[in-house]
């Protein structure tokens, strides 16, 4: 398919600037993709569409402080988005400035680190911080939250904690889990009192995630890799519901490509366990670079909360995938015609597989 086929204009003042004024008061848009009938609903109604037994399963990713400003020892100036932390005292991360860095350079960030530039690869500089502290530390206390680059206004203290999930818990993203900034304690409370089983992965979401697709054929773009861990407990919990007749809620394309990515490392394994009902997901972690696109035959999920994304992106080829392309083209017309709020402030959809998409 042609990059052409995942494009959609967009008013720009359907972007969402700032989160709904309370968790869990965004709309909520229904797939079914086995008829493409839509629903137009509130995200509060998301529990009459699970059944006890369900699994739902939520990224608990943190977002870290990632994105520091400074100058380099040229005097030109330059802004730094950590992509990863290595260890201690190394990153990986994008540079933006003027001219690129090249290796043995020095960059000062937040008038309080020294920071030498190791090496490059492609779009991402291995970066050492001269500084006694650990990374981890320094980003908290000098760092800044990396909102989206669409949102269009500079960080509020309040993003500290509404560009983070409540049950955010083990930091490495430069990204929120979006579709899981609707969830409050009240929604939360609600679904395990109805017989909703709770289950975790972790995706360290990348900066890769906001990356415009450059290739006209989809099938020659790269994907960059994402660090994910899933549980014995949560794969435990898949394959009980599985055998019971219960589906899989993904909140976001993230916990969906952890939870994908670990059915096919599985089944790439030597030793991959088919189980009883047949699930073939063992519990672990890796990296994952998976793409998935229209064709895909999906193993473990089938059903996505998720948010509206930006045209050309390989998260608006995933849910193509997952709710078949027609179905979601006719959905985002929808969406626009009805002026729902788009991105990772945006409004949510959710989407019911179809057997055979």
């Amino acid at each position: 398919m042609k990059i052409q086929d995942f494009d959609f204009d967009l008013p720009p003042e359907l972007i969402a600037q700032f989160p709904a004024e309370k968790r869990g008061n965004s709309r909520m848009l229904h797939l079914d993709a086995a008829s493409g009938a839509l629903q137009d609903r509130m995200f509060a109604d998301l529990p009459s569409y699970l059944r006890p037994g369900d699994v739902i399963v939520f990224n608990d990713t943190r977002v870290i402080k990632a994105r520091l400003y400074g100058v380099r020892d040229t005097g030109g100036r330059v802004e730094v988005l950590v992509e990863r932390v290595l260890d201690r005292q190394r990153v990986l991360a994008v540079i933006r400035a003027s001219h690129s860095p090249k290796p043995g350079s020095k960059l000062f960030l937040a008038d309080a680190i020294e920071v030498t530039v190791l090496s490059r690869e492609h779009d991402f500089y291995t970066l050492q911080f001269e500084h006694e502290g650990a990374v981890s530390e320094l980003l908290e206390r000098y760092g800044n939250l990396p909102l989206p680059p669409y949102i269009s206004r500079p960080v509020e203290k309040s993003d500290e904690l509404r560009y983070q999930t409540v049950y955010a818990n083990n930091p490495g993203a430069v990204a929120a889990p979006t579709a899981g900034l609707h969830f409050d304690e009240h929604m939360l409370e609600l679904l395990r009192k109805m017989g909703v089983v709770m289950a975790h992965v972790t995706l360290h979401v990348g900066s890769g995630t906001f990356q415009p697709v450059r290739v006209e054929n989809i099938a020659d773009h790269r994907m960059h890799s994402e660090i994910f861990y899933v549980s014995a407990e949560t794969v435990e919990c898949i394959k009980h519901a599985k055998a019971e007749g219960g589906r899989v809620l993904a909140v976001g394309t993230t916990s969906l490509r952890a939870l994908e990515a670990a059915a096919v490392a599985t089944e790439e394994g030597a030793e991959a366990d088919n189980g009883e009902d047949g699930v073939r997901i063992k519990c672990g972690a890796g990296e994952t670079d998976i793409f998935i696109t229209p064709g895909y035959q999906f193993r473990v999920v089938d059903c996505l909360l998720t948010n509206f994304h930006l045209p050309r992106s390989t998260l608006l080829m995933l849910v193509s995938a997952f709710g078949g392309v027609e179905n979601i083209r006719l959905a985002y017309r929808h969406a626009i015609k009805e002026r729902y709020r788009f991105f990772s402030f945006g409004d949510a959809m959710l989407i019911e597989r179809a057997e055979g998409i």
